[in-house]
């Protein structure tokens, strides 16, 4: 589909792409992606916000899934600080013979050097005269410009995807669940001295490299010798809620130039017997698990179930630089 609104680098014409290594190396842009699902056009489908940063612009990207799940139909957005008239606007498409409106308005969003704005502003998005989707804190002034009332079926958030970039610490912000506040991950990979000064390149810059996860500032993940444990999952508890954690660091240790690692958290609900994270990510000869820690799981499982956010996932993707 053809969109006249300027789109910047790190949003190609085809949506996918972004997923793509490479892609994100050449434009060494930070990128935070959610997808939600909700009702549009008589259809559950599902809606892609994209976020993205370079240290000239911001962008935004809005793609609605057609009927064969692809993202075919798709609004773009430049936040260059000179194109004033572009930070405020609307834009129409129709999917399945009913119109579906974009509305945002970013001209006074604060981002605060970050990725995604954090107030002052919102993004909307409607059809059959419902605002199916609203992000932002300026929701009387986004009900008041489309002119439509709230969808009676609250959006689901399904999972949220981020690149970022560093040197040996990655910080994050997520919510486990719609309903609950929002909790700081912070990643670091450390060096440990053997003392044997055998220094080989295929660690985080020392001969016996460790990773520590915290979240809010507590040590919820310690990895030692991560050499040979540079694949594995274990399950950790944020106020009580169970999530199953899973890391990748492989290309971290092992891999020349601009590499990433891959982290996964998923909340578990209270009524898995077994966890999802095992099941669907099945560890191989080469992954060493850290022992599963256990624990009560009674009420924040309940604050998933009730936000009803239970099959949310954060896919964290750390690109290390030197």
């Amino acid at each position: 589909m053809q969109d006249p609104i300027g789109i910047p680098a790190c949003f190609s014409s085809v949506e996918k792409q972004t997923d793509d290594p490479a892609t994100v190396t050449r434009s060494g842009q930070s990128v935070f992606m959610y997808v939600y699902r909700t009702k549009i056009a008589d259809q559950c489908r599902l809606i892609t916000i994209k976020w993205c940063k370079n240290l000239l612009l911001h962008g935004l990207s809005v793609a609605v899934a057609g009927p064969d799940g692809e993202s075919q139909y798709t609004c773009k957005v430049e936040l260059k600080p000179w194109y004033f008239w572009r930070k405020q606007g609307s834009k129409r498409f129709v999917v399945d013979d009913k119109p579906v409106d974009i509305f945002w308005d970013l001209k006074a969003a604060k981002f605060n050097g970050e990725t995604e704005p954090s107030a002052e502003y919102y993004v909307a998005v409607v059809c059959n005269e419902e605002v199916v989707l609203l992000l932002g804190d300026l929701k009387k002034d986004a009900y008041r410009k489309t002119g439509c009332r709230p969808a009676l079926i609250d959006p689901i958030l399904v999972s949220k995807k981020e690149h970022i970039f560093g040197k040996k610490k990655f910080s994050t912000k997520v919510k486990f669940y719609e309903k609950g506040r929002f909790h700081d991950i912070s990643i670091e990979c450390k060096n440990r001295s053997n003392g044997n000064g055998n220094g080989n390149g295929n660690s985080c810059g020392g001969v016996d490299p460790e990773m520590e996860i915290r979240i809010d500032g507590h040590l919820v993940i310690h990895v030692k010798h991560l050499q040979w444990k540079f694949r594995g999952n274990e399950s950790i508890h944020v106020n009580k809620l169970r999530v199953e954690m899973y890391w990748d660091v492989h290309d971290w240790l092992f891999s020349p130039g601009l590499r990433h690692a891959l982290f996964i958290f998923k909340p578990l609900m209270s009524s898995s017997s077994t966890s999802p994270m095992t099941s669907s990510l099945p560890l191989t000869s080469t992954q060493t698990p850290l022992t599963s820690q256990t624990g009560s799981r009674d009420a924040e499982d309940q604050g998933v179930n009730a936000g009803g956010s239970s099959e949310f996932c954060l896919f964290l993707y750390a690109w290390k630089v030197e």
